[in-house]
């Protein structure tokens, strides 16, 4: 009988990825709440920032979902790489025109690019883990079928 090695991060990796993507979202809400400009620029950065979050998780999980074989519509892959493309090329956009300090969009700029990475390698280590757990319970559960046809033919 083989069994088949399920793979599982370290503790340092998950503890590094959930510190990451702390650290992601609060540099980009501290550059956020002290937003220099109008309301409405600090409005609409901040909805920017959440639309790319929100467009990477959903994009993460399509591309995993379809990885092995398509699963999802072809429309559904548009809605789903258009919106991420939407929500990146509008935050850059609203990045660019704003009228603050060029360090100060260099800072927001960079706190949001490394939100993005930390939340495609979020939701991968989320993933993995899931996928885990499912090939374990899969696992347990064909021993315990195993164990229980064996004790069935002992007794017959």
């Amino acid at each position: 009988m083989q069994h088949q090695l399920i793979r599982r991060d370290t503790r340092a990796w998950k503890t590094q990825v959930w510190i990451s993507f702390g650290a992601a979202i609060t540099l980009c809400g501290t550059g956020l709440a002290y937003l220099p400009g109008q309301d409405l620029d600090r409005a609409f950065m901040v909805m920017g920032y959440m639309f790319c979050l929100s467009t990477a998780f959903a994009l993460a999980k399509f591309v995993r979902d379809n990885e092995n074989r398509k699963t999802d519509t072809p429309m559904w892959g548009l809605v789903v790489w258009g919106g991420f493309a939407l929500a990146m090329a509008l935050t850059a956009w609203g990045l660019w025109r704003m009228e603050v300090n060029p360090t100060y969009k260099a800072f927001l700029g960079v706190c949001w690019l490394f939100l993005i990475s930390s939340v495609f390698t979020l939701a991968k280590t989320l993933r993995d883990a899931h996928e885990a757990d499912l090939a374990e319970a899969w696992r347990e559960g064909s021993m315990s079928r195993r164990a229980e046809s064996n004790e069935q033919g002992a007794t017959s």
